[in-house]
């Protein structure tokens, strides 16, 4: 198979290319040449106006449900979603039926997205059926192709047991994933606490629920010199803790969440289920102080926490909605609104590649090719009908984003949107 992509620029700042408009042309997923014009016959072309190629973008965070619940997603239709939203590797939630808390489901995972565009790493479960009670066999799930552990959704809620998994990560350089949320306090808890939950009449979560676990995970990583990311983080509170954690030399890493920069709680006042996630949109001034971390680099990379729900759960009222939305699919073209390409690019390739311990493929000639295409200025209007997830639960649907997705490159596999 032979590909040529005609005169995109480069964003990628590992290839001596980087900011160049060039012609690149494939030969059975190997970059064979880099030029100002390439005349070779191809069969198939790509090219757009304003048309930017960088390394494949990554997402550390998404839930592609199967097994056990594929009527909301499959792996198959996971990967289409993050193709068509630019992502050539995603790391996915422990959190189906069975659990992916053993060598064998990962296996599953694996060998079932072997032959897909996207290439699809298992994130083992920390404990057995992510109930925080008792250990997995996470040496030999990371053998198999674990690539991180976490429970998931079911952050570890028991300090000694994240204790126990640090220290045993540490003997084999493992890396944990904890969204932050002590759920012992305000359990009942739907939307942000603050005037919103008050006049919605809507119980609330305290932002004290995530800073605490933060501020306790933060002692336990300094304990052990271990490895942990925090994703979903959603207060300015918790990016200074973090900061201070970081600056201390500790291994500690975070991201963000797009629906976390793009709404705030005043979104609520219409009752969006699909705005109902874990942790909460918080209030607009920890909105932008988000949008500051993350421009100044306090923010490490973004996740999409993509996370299908079917109609049934989302269609309902408030208080029995299930949390997450979809978000593959929209992520660039929601965070490019409020960061430069150079950034975005940077977010969504080497930094996430860097922390989880991937090799970033550059733009250069004799490299395997691992490219995404995308025109950073195109905007448009994101509609239902151009979703390519089992599930539809997005908050942007009907939103104009800005910064389209041409399509994936992934050795062999080409995905054109």
């Amino acid at each position: 198979m032979k590909l040529l992509i005609k005169q995109a620029k480069i964003a990628d700042s590992s290839s001596p290319f980087n900011g160049q408009t060039k012609d690149i042309f494939i030969v059975d997923g190997i970059i064979s040449k880099i030029a100002d014009s390439i005349s070779e016959q191809a069969d198939k072309t790509i090219q757009a106006n304003d048309l930017h190629v960088s390394t494949g973008w990554m997402d550390v965070f998404s839930h592609f449900c199967d097994p056990g619940f594929e009527y909301r997603e499959t792996i198959e239709t996971g990967a289409a979603a993050a193709a068509a939203g630019g992502f050539t590797d995603v790391l996915i939630l422990p959190n189906t039926n069975p659990v992916i808390g053993s060598k064998s489901q990962v296996e599953y995972v694996v060998q079932k997205s072997r032959t897909l565009a996207v290439n699809v790493h298992p994130i083992g479960a920390i404990t057995k059926n992510t109930e925080g009670k008792e250990l997995t066999e996470m040496y030999d799930m990371q053998q198999s192709g674990a690539v991180a552990f976490s429970d998931g959704n079911n952050s570890v809620q028991s300090p000694g047991i994240l204790l126990k998994a640090l220290q045993y990560l540490t003997a084999v350089d493992g890396i944990i994933i904890q969204i932050p949320d002590d759920k012992t306090i305000s359990p009942q808890g739907l939307i942000n606490e603050g005037v919103i939950s008050t006049q919605l009449g809507l119980p609330g979560k305290p932002a004290i629920a995530e800073e605490l676990m933060i501020a306790r995970d933060i002692e336990l990583v300094r304990y052990t010199n271990a490895k942990i990311h925090f994703t979903g983080v959603s207060t300015q509170k918790s990016i200074e803790l973090i900061t201070k954690a970081k600056a201390e030399g500790l291994n500690i890493t975070c991201s963000v969440t797009p629906y976390h920069l793009l709404f705030n709680d005043e979104d609520l006042t219409t009752y969006d289920t699909n705005l109902k996630v874990n942790p909460p949109i918080r209030n607009k001034a920890n909105m932008m102080a988000l949008r500051k971390a993350l421009q100044d680099g306090s923010i490490d990379c973004i996740a999409s926490h993509h996370i299908p729900q079917n109609k049934d759960s989302k269609i309902c009222e408030f208080e029995h909605a299930k949390n997450g939305m979809i978000g593959l699919e929209t992520l660039y073209g929601a965070v490019s609104q409020i960061i430069s390409t150079e950034k975005c690019v940077e977010i969504l390739t080497i930094a996430p590649r860097k922390i989880f311990g991937l090799p970033i493929n550059a733009i250069k000639e004799q490299a395997t090719a691992k490219l995404t295409l995308f025109t950073p200025d195109t905007t448009f209007t994101f509609e239902e009908n151009m979703i390519r997830s089992k599930s539809k639960n997005s908050a942007f649907t009907g939103k104009q984003l800005k910064g389209k997705v041409i399509g994936i490159v992934n050795g062999n596999n080409i995905v054109v949107n």
